[in-house]
C-alpha cells in the first residue's frame, strides 16, 4: 500500500451550507449544485462533502455521537489492488466494516 490519501470526507449536516462555505473561501466545486456529494480538488487529493448519515452507513460507522463524521480513503488502481490493501490492513488489525465489493456509483470498494 503507497503512503497517501486520496479522499477525505466531511460528513455534513447542511450540504447546501457547506458548499457555500467552502465556495466562499474561493474553492472551486468540481461537483453540480445538484448533486448529493460536493468534491473540491485539494492538490494531490480531494475534499469531500457528504450528509453525515449517509456517509456514516457508507462506512459502516455507527453515529451514536463518538464518531468524527470524517472519513479518509485511499483510492486504488484496481479491483485486485482494493481487495490487497483490505487484506493488508487486515493483517494490521483493522476491523473491515464492510467488504469489498461494487458499489451503487460504479465503482469496487471497501
Amino acid at each position: 500500500m503507497e503512503q497517501r490519501v486520496s479522499l477525505v470526507t466531511l460528513g455534513v449536516t447542511d450540504l447546501a451550507r457547506a458548499r457555500r462555505f467552502y465556495t466562499a473561501l474561493g474553492w472551486t466545486p468540481a461537483t453540480s449544485p445538484a448533486d448529493d456529494v460536493v468534491f473540491f480538488q485539494a492538490g494531490g487529493m480531494v475534499l469531500g462533502l457528504w450528509d453525515r448519515a449517509k456517509l456514516a452507513h457508507d462506512s459502516a460507522a455507527r453515529d451514536a455521537g463518538g464518531w468524527g463524521g470524517v472519513t479518509l480513503a485511499y483510492n486504488a488502481r484496481s479491483a485486485a489492488e482494493v481487495d490487497a490493501v483490505i487484506e493488508e490492513a487486515r493483517a494490521a488489525g483493522a476491523v473491515i466494516g464492510r467488504e469489498p465489493a461494487d458499489t451503487f456509483w460504479g465503482g469496487y470498494s471497501g
